[in-house]
């Protein structure tokens, strides 16, 4: 049986995922983690330099084995990477230990939040929206098949999106209790 304790948010890059996690989390008296922030205190080094040494490859395996252990813990909202979806392990841990909520946003909106971010290896390419968008074709349907819940969260502010949330947790849970 599914833990309903925990909130797994997914979804890309820019989206809020670690911005309204710390909100949620803050309103549900739940500890908050980012899962790239755990694995960056774990292995010393920044999310970039690790893609630098150690290619995305290196870097998913680092992400599936932080995944497996802090979806075990209990009492938590974890934000994911954009690309933790990627590996069936983690779709099947997320799904299994907690309720997902997809945080879903047009590329418009998330070109404007990670523009100037140094700190997306996938985006440092000639053509940033091209990439995003190509990113967006392979992930979306696995967002959308990892989910119990989807929000967009476009052109809301974040308390507008917290509460949208929060009603729709409620729905999902009374209806998982029923």
């Amino acid at each position: 049986m599914k833990r309903q304790d925990n909130l797994f948010l997914i979804g890309p890059m820019g989206a809020g995922k670690t911005t309204m996690g710390r909100q949620l989390a803050k309103k549900l008296h739940l500890e908050f983690i980012d899962s790239d922030h755990a694995i960056e205190a774990h292995t010393g080094a920044s999310i970039p330099l690790i893609f630098e040494l150690e290619g995305e490859e290196g870097f998913r395996k680092r992400e599936t084995a932080i995944i497996n252990e802090l979806t075990q813990r209990q009492g938590i909202v974890l934000a994911t990477g954009g690309g933790a979806i990627l590996a069936p392990e983690n779709r099947q841990h997320l799904v299994n230990r907690g309720t997902v909520i997809y945080l879903h946003s047009d590329i418009a909106h998330l070109m404007e939040r990670v523009r100037h971010d140094k700190n997306r290896p996938l985006l440092q390419t000639p053509d940033p929206e091209s990439k995003l968008r190509e990113l967006m074709e392979i992930r979306e349907p696995l967002y959308r098949e990892t989910a119990d819940i989807v929000i967009n969260t476009g052109e809301k502010s974040i308390r507008s999106v917290i509460q949208v949330i929060l009603d729709q947790l409620k729905a999902y849970q009374d209806s998982v209790n029923t």
